[in-house]
């Protein structure tokens, strides 16, 4: 087949724009971005020298056929969400005819043997693995695009569970199939999905920290604190995450501004004297007030869902 060919091939094969970005469902507009930059730098045609003119040029007709759509596709909010609006429907449909998705790609295999809690790191390291390759060399555009196509439909079949799909709607797609309610029903706005991007970013932190892959963790809380500066757990765990690379100075920066925040953050209490800073004591309790600082205690372990949990090992 003559690469004049593959573009029409292409472009009606690939209509999954986070695969053709090789980017996962979850990214931001931030991921988006950075992605296009950098596939951009590798099509251009600056890249390829004269003896390489039908790659040269294939290279500028992806680009502008497929790279381009997909990106402005998926660099707002509304078209990120109608995107995966229309992926969670073909995996739906496909359910329906023919039952559970069997993928062919060796790492969609391993992603179906994860429980759902553990999916989510282990999808965003393999989508950004395969990416790698992806624009690298054009002849591999096609299998690994593939590859995270299915990748992404898998992991989207993890995260609806059965096909009676209770996750919360974004509001693209119609409520149907509910069984009949008594109540008024709700309207769809409030059934966006309540988990902010900062939150996505901490969220994922967290995960990688359980793995101790400090550097991830933090990349999550960077562009987390961008979007969100005032939460004392990002600082304090960005700060941890600097202490184990030895990265003393920002471990220093980043617990004192927790420590500001909030004073009473387990993580700056028990990882602040590793950056040489002093963690002021706590006033004693009144008589009347002996039960209160474990009441707090337990209420701020329940709001951090356990932040010790990934650090059990240091004493």
């Amino acid at each position: 087949m003559s690469q004049s060919s593959l573009i029409p091939e292409w472009t009606e094969k690939f209509i999954d724009p986070y695969a053709v970005l090789g980017v996962a469902v979850t990214a931001d507009n931030n991921r988006v971005l950075k992605r296009y930059r950098e596939i951009a730098k590798l099509l251009h045609p600056d890249r390829f020298g004269l003896e390489h003119g039908a790659t040269k040029e294939l290279a500028t007709q992806l680009l502008a056929s497929l790279v381009n759509p997909a990106y402005k596709q998926l660099k707002a909010e509304k078209g990120r969400n109608e995107s995966i609006a229309n992926l969670r429907i073909k995996v739906r449909l496909f359910h329906k005819r023919n039952g559970a998705i069997a993928p062919k790609s060796k790492v969609a295999r391993q992603l179906l043997e994860h429980p759902v809690s553990a999916v989510d790191v282990f999808y965003e390291q393999a989508a950004a693995n395969l990416a790698t390759d992806q624009y690298q060399d054009i002849d591999q555009f096609e299998s690994t695009t593939e590859q995270i196509g299915e990748l992404n439909l898998v992991y989207l079949q993890l995260k609806m569970g059965d096909m009676g799909v209770r996750e919360k709607r974004s509001g693209i797609i119609a409520a149907a199939e509910a069984k009949p309610i008594t109540v008024t029903p709700t309207p769809v706005a409030s059934e966006v999905i309540t988990e902010s991007y900062d939150q996505r970013h901490y969220r994922r932190a967290r995960q990688y920290a359980t793995n101790s892959n400090w550097t991830e963790v933090v990349c999550e809380l960077r562009d987390a604190i961008k979007l969100k500066s005032d939460k004392s757990e990002y600082h304090s765990l960005l700060g941890v995450a600097y202490l184990r690379q030895n990265m003393q100075g920002m471990a220093r920066a980043h617990l004192k501004r927790a420590l500001e925040l909030d004073p009473s953050d387990p993580l700056v209490i028990k990882y602040a004297p590793q950056a040489g800073i002093i963690v002021p004591a706590s006033t004693p309790p009144s008589v009347n007030d002996k039960q209160a600082p474990a009441r707090q205690a337990a209420a701020a372990s329940q709001k951090r869902g356990g932040l010790f949990g990934f650090l059990r090992a240091d004493k």
